[in-house]
């Protein structure tokens, strides 16, 4: 259930964080040279943010700091879960995806959870630099952000890691497969 104030309890903030910097601390090549005390003055300063990664966090991302952006100084996280997430699969790939199937329609869409969230697809070049952070979706794929081009033909694209590749694919943007959800990213 989403929280329509994007505001946490003081006891869902501290619980999030605590997960936030043992995942940090337990997984510092994905982001080496970075201190948890910076990152976290970030995370505290913003409560709409650490909404997003709890929303990130509840529904199996597993999110973690993989970058930081010089020019503004945020933190860039992605959801690092070693599979899509699982609060996120079965889902096609945007709204009007969503409006175009006349049965079985999945309950949502990635794009429209994405944007509840608060936060952004990753794009096939973010998937291909988390690739590089360890071995992500060896059983499962990812919806990433689809080229408008892609999109106006009634497609949309996905991700998955094989046989030590990442491989990009297409289908239409109104599937949906159990083993399908998205990764996430968002700027601190």
């Amino acid at each position: 259930m989403i929280n329509e104030k994007r505001e946490l309890s003081p006891e869902q903030r501290e619980e999030l964080l605590r997960s936030l910097k043992t995942r940090f601390e337990k997984n510092m090549n994905r982001h080496k040279g970075f201190e948890w005390a910076e990152v976290q003055e970030k995370l505290e300063a913003s409560t709409v943010k650490l909404w997003s990664l709890h929303e990130m966090e509840r529904t199996g991302g597993e999110p973690d700091v993989v970058g930081h952006d010089n020019k503004t100084g945020e933190y860039i996280f992605y959801d690092c879960s070693a599979e899509s997430p699982k609060g996120r699969r079965s889902v096609c790939y945007d709204h009007e995806a969503l409006e175009s199937r006349k049965q079985h329609k999945p309950e949502n869409s990635a794009i429209n959870m994405a944007a509840a969230m608060g936060i952004e697809l990753l794009t096939e070049e973010q998937y291909r630099e988390l690739q590089k952070l360890g071995n992500f979706d060896t059983k499962t794929s990812s919806w990433v952000k689809t080229p408008s081009e892609i999109r106006k033909l009634g497609g949309a694209i996905f991700a998955d890691f094989r046989y030590g590749n990442v491989f990009v694919y297409h289908n239409g943007a109104e599937s949906y497969y159990g083993a399908r959800g998205f990764r996430g990213s968002l700027r601190v």
